[in-house]
């Protein structure tokens, strides 16, 4: 049972510029949904972090939020929160790989997310994973968000982005033929 096992924790990274880190929980089985929070917060709190949260609908929307919170937000990392219990459709199989799949790719694309969507058989799992006193699987998801971030900075640089670049003004005015005589 995985609850007997220990497990290697790494510890907390250190921050020299602050962290803010953007929550998104699906509420959809509220009171698991509000101790993977409580977890997620308090161990971003514990590593000096800012946080928003904000709620959608259900497991497959949070993919969906982060991208946009990425598009138009300064979010440094992300928490993804929420639960799926398996249920008699294969629709538990879907939720769980899509929402799983999409978050994945965004951290190949250089985000920091922090997978937190429990994946269980019953309830009775999902309340022991999602209690911050015991496996505190919140925490656990903001802490791999917080030591990615920590990675990124390590790192540093700016981001690179995936696809073709736009064209710079330069090169639009020399593509031109600007004095060559053509349109």
């Amino acid at each position: 049972m995985a609850g007997t096992e220990t497990h290697h924790i790494l510890p907390r990274p250190v921050f020299e510029a602050p962290v803010k880190l953007l929550i998104v929980v699906a509420p959809y089985y509220k009171d698991i949904a509000d101790a993977l929070l409580a977890g997620a917060r308090a161990e971003i709190g514990a590593a000096g972090g800012d946080c928003e949260t904000v709620e959608v609908p259900g497991a497959l929307e949070v993919p969906t939020a982060i991208a946009i919170a990425d598009r138009r937000s300064n979010f440094d990392g992300y928490v993804a929160l929420g639960c799926v219990i398996r249920g008699e459709t294969t629709h538990y199989e879907t939720v769980c790989n899509d929402s799983s799949r999409a978050l994945a790719l965004m951290g190949l694309q250089g985000l920091c997310i922090g997978n937190g969507i429990l994946t269980v058989e019953n309830r009775d799992q999902a309340v022991v994973r999602a209690d911050p006193e015991g496996q505190n699987k919140g925490g656990g998801a903001a802490a791999a968000a917080l030591h990615l971030i920590a990675l990124s900075r390590k790192w540093g640089g700016p981001r690179k982005g995936v696809g073709f670049k736009p064209p710079s003004d330069s090169l639009l005015i020399a593509g031109r033929g600007e004095g060559s005589g053509t349109a």
